[in-house]
């Protein structure tokens, strides 16, 4: 009687497959896509406290592990980008911002109004104002600042809600070499208050 092969176990298919699984997670979260969530109410409306995003790593280029640094297909980010960057005074935390400026752009901010190289930026439908109050430039850089020349390599930074966030106001610019990405869209959104998620901001893209 002819003796047929041994077929491959069900057991050592089922870790070959949970392998490759695992493999092609890595490899999309190190290159390609990494999730975050939102912690603060930063860049509030754009982005709630509770949402979960999805940030696109290959946006500004491909970033090899230990190398720091955007070296296959880089480009710069543009004006009105919301990106996550290593915070720069803690590299350990992610922040989220929107960019304002970017090298070369002349900043300044007269009684809350942003104006790049000399002129208002009046389409900012995204920035929220909370606090009617006009800080001089002497008690806080929050509404009178610059103006000031970004830096190559740099950039500047600011949150939508423009009266309670830390941003390069307040901690100067963002390295482009701490870039983490771009965020492009909200996944998952959970209200902590109401203990329920909001399932209207599920899938939407971020702008």
């Amino acid at each position: 009687m002819q003796m047929k092969p041994p077929k491959a176990s069900a057991w050592r298919e089922n870790v070959e497959a949970i392998v490759i699984a695992v493999v092609l997670a890595l490899m999309i979260r190190t290159f390609a896509v990494q999730a975050f969530k939102i912690p603060s109410g930063s860049m509030l409306e754009t982005l709630q406290i509770g949402d979960h995003i999805l940030v696109n790593k290959l946006a500004y280029g491909l970033n090899v592990p230990f190398f720091g640094e955007a070296v296959l297909g880089g480009k710069m980010p543009g004006h009105g980008d919301v990106i996550v960057f290593a915070y720069p005074e803690d590299s350990s935390k992610d922040f989220i911002k929107r960019v304002v400026g970017v090298e070369g752009d002349v900043i300044e901010i007269r009684d809350k109004q942003l104006y790049r190289n000399g002129e208002a930026v009046r389409d900012e439908s995204y920035a929220g104002y909370i606090d009617p109050n006009i800080y001089r430039r002497e008690l806080s850089p929050r509404d009178n600042m610059g103006p000031v020349r970004v830096p190559e390599g740099k950039l500047f930074t600011m949150g939508d809600n423009r009266d309670s966030s830390s941003d390069s106001r307040f901690w100067g610019y963002v390295d482009i070499r701490e870039l983490k990405g771009r965020a492009f869209m909200i996944y998952w959104s959970w209200d902590g208050e109401r203990m329920r998620p909001r399932w209207d901001r599920l899938g939407n893209f971020i702008s």
